[in-house]
C-alpha cells in the first residue's frame, strides 16, 4: 500500500509515456519546443509494464493513467496496454492527450483494453486553436474525439484552459458543444508547469470566474463531495441532467487532503506531486537488478515523504523545475 504521512493512500498511477509533444501550446512549452531526453534515459516498453505490475500487484494500485507529453507518439503505446490489462487484478485504463492520433489509434487501443480517454481542446475556433498550440490541426483533434466516442472509449472527457485574450469567452459554447456531442467537458485552471516558468496568479482565469460565465447560459447544480470522493474535478448537473462539467481549481480551490495519486516519469522517476520539485529513481534500481520487493520498498519509501499540500498558496512557492511535458499530467 502507498500510504504518506497524512494517512493517504495512492491508488491511482500516473504514467507518463514520453516527454514529447507534437504541438507547442503557449501554456505549457516555448515554440522551439523542449531538449527531450535522450532514448537510453526513457523506460522501455519492459520497464514500464513492469513498474505498472508492481504498483497494481504489490502496491494497491486500481487505476492507472498513460500521459505524456503526448502518449500517442509512444510506439509501444498498444502493447503496453494489452500487457497491463492482463494484470490480476485488471486495473481501470486511461489516457490523456492532445487527440491528434486518435482517428487511427482508438480502436486498436479500445480492443487493447483502454478503458477511456480525456482529450484536450480549448477552443472550437481553428484560428484560436493555431495561437494557442502553434499548429494548424484542429480538425484532427475533433475526429479523433468522435473516433474514440465510436471505439467505446467512453465517457470522452474533454479538458480546456482558458486564457485571457484568447478563449476566456468560449466557456458555455465548448459546454454546448460537449452536451451536444455525448462529452463530458472539464475546465482547468492555468498552472505554473509551464517550461518558461511565465505563469502569473494575476489575470489568470479562476475557478469562480468559468462557473460565472457558464451560468450565463445553463444551470449548474452542484453535485456534491460525497459523490466527487477524491477526483480533482468538482462538478455540476448541467440543466438538472444527466450530462455533467467539471472544473478543476487546483490553484483557487486546492483539493490535496484527497489526493490518491502516485506519479511515474517517462525516465523513471516517482513524484508525489504534479507541483514536487524532489524525484524518487526507480529506474536506477530497475537496470541494477533490483527486485520488486526492494522496488515495491522504494516506492513506498518516496510515497511516505508526500507533503500535505502543493504549496502554491505559500509565498515561497517555487514552480517545478520539469515542466508539465516532462512530468505528466
Amino acid at each position: 500500500m502507498l500510504i504518506d504521512t497524512y494517512g493517504r493512500v495512492a491508488t491511482d498511477l500516473r504514467v507518463s509515456l514520453t516527454d514529447r509533444c507534437n504541438l507547442r501550446c503557449t501554456y505549457c512549452m516555448p515554440e522551439e519546443g523542449l531538449q527531450w531526453l535522450a532514448k537510453p534515459d526513457l523506460l522501455t516498453d519492459d520497464e514500464i509494464v513492469r513498474l505498472i505490475g508492481i504498483a497494481v500487484t504489490d502496491l494497491g494500485v486500481t487505476e492507472v493513467r498513460f500521459t505524456g507529453g503526448e502518449p500517442l507518439l509512444r510506439p509501444g503505446l498498444v502493447g503496453i496496454v494489452e500487457r497491463c490489462a492482463a494484470l490480476a487484478p485488471r486495473p481501470k485504463m486511461s489516457l490523456t492527450t492532445n487527440g491528434i492520433g486518435l482517428k487511427r489509434t482508438a480502436t486498436a487501443l479500445k480492443a487493447a483494453g483502454l478503458d477511456r480517454v480525456n482529450v484536450s481542446l480549448d477552443t472550437l475556433r481553428p484560428d484560436v486553436f493555431k495561437t494557442l498550440t502553434r499548429r494548424d490541426r484542429h480538425h484532427d483533434v475533433i475526429d479523433g474525439m468522435a473516433a474514440a466516442r465510436d471505439a467505446g472509449l467512453t465517457p470522452v472527457k474533454v479538458n480546456a484552459v482558458l486564457m485571457p485574450g484568447l478563449n476566456d469567452d468560449e466557456a458555455p459554447d465548448l459546454l454546448a458543444w460537449a452536451v451536444e456531442n455525448e462529452y463530458e467537458m472539464r475546465f482547468i485552471e492555468q498552472m505554473p508547469l509551464d517550461a518558461q516558468h511565465g505563469w502569473k496568479r494575476d489575470g489568470m482565469i479562476t475557478a469562480g470566474d468559468i462557473l460565472e460565465s457558464l451560468r450565463t447560459r445553463f444551470t449548474l447544480t452542484a453535485e456534491g463531495e460525497d459523490e466527487r470522493g477524491s477526483a480533482p474535478a468538482e462538478r455540476w448537473v448541467v440543466d438538472g441532467g444527466p450530462h455533467r462539467v467539471g472544473v478543476i481549481a487546483s490553484v483557487t480551490r486546492p483539493f490535496c487532503r484527497a489526493c490518491d495519486r502516485t506519479r511515474l516519469t517517462a525516465d523513471g522517476q516517482v513524484r508525489t506531486c504534479l507541483f514536487a520539485r524532489e524525484e524518487s529513481d526507480l529506474r536506477g534500481a530497475l537496470r541494477s537488478g533490483a527486485p520488486d520487493e526492494e522496488i515495491a520498498r522504494l516506492w513506498k519509501l518516496a510515497m511516505w515523504g508526500k507533503k500535505a499540500g502543493s504549496g502554491l498558496d505559500d509565498p515561497s512557492f517555487l514552480q517545478p523545475d520539469r515542466p508539465m511535458s516532462a512530468i505528466g499530467g
